[in-house]
């Protein structure tokens, strides 16, 4: 199913649908997550994946249009960025620790601590809960006021710029 949806964002042009299949395509992948018993990562991606993202979607889409605007030509000063970025990613992957390696060095600080004890000492099976709740809830807490900030940051661009069209429609009218 996500393969399809994935197709299908690739080669739509009706932007209003785009929003709505990407919406559906963050809660198939939440239901995957509490397939895989990672229920506060399914938690976030429905809330912040599905929810605030499709409502930011659509309130572009009420800014700038529902269709596509036609590529008049390749911007290849925005390719040659992507490209070098993409290159450059792709050569610090190639230091990082094979996958599922146990003796990467991030399993062996305290990643096993967590994985034996946090049952018996913060309550929930699912070890990443226990992480996030009680021994990381700081950096938790901090996190949310990172997201609050950015929305908070986001609807108030959002508002300027409407703001601006309702001032420029006045400005328009008032001429002769």
């Amino acid at each position: 199913m996500l393969l399809v949806l994935s197709v299908a964002l690739l080669r739509i042009r009706d932007l209003f649908t785009v929003a709505m299949l990407t919406g559906i395509y963050s809660l198939v992948i939440a239901c995957f997550f509490m397939l895989q018993d990672a229920v506060d990562v399914a938690f976030t991606e429905a809330a912040v994946g599905a929810g605030i993202t499709t409502v930011l979607f659509l309130t572009t889409l009420s800014m700038v249009g529902r269709e596509e605007a036609p590529i008049s030509r390749i911007n290849l000063p925005a390719l040659a960025c992507v490209a070098a970025c993409g290159a450059l990613l792709l050569y610090a992957s190639q230091d990082m620790p094979a996958w599922g390696d146990p003796q990467a060095p991030v399993h062996q600080h305290v990643a096993p601590r967590y994985i034996t004890e946090s049952a018996a000492e913060v309550g929930p099976p699912n070890i990443v809960t226990s992480v996030l709740a009680s021994y990381r809830s700081y950096d938790t807490m901090g996190e949310v006021g990172v997201v609050f900030t950015a929305a908070i940051g986001v609807l108030l661009l959002l508002g300027n710029g409407a703001r601006r069209r309702e001032d420029n429609e006045d400005d328009a009218e008032d001429q002769p």
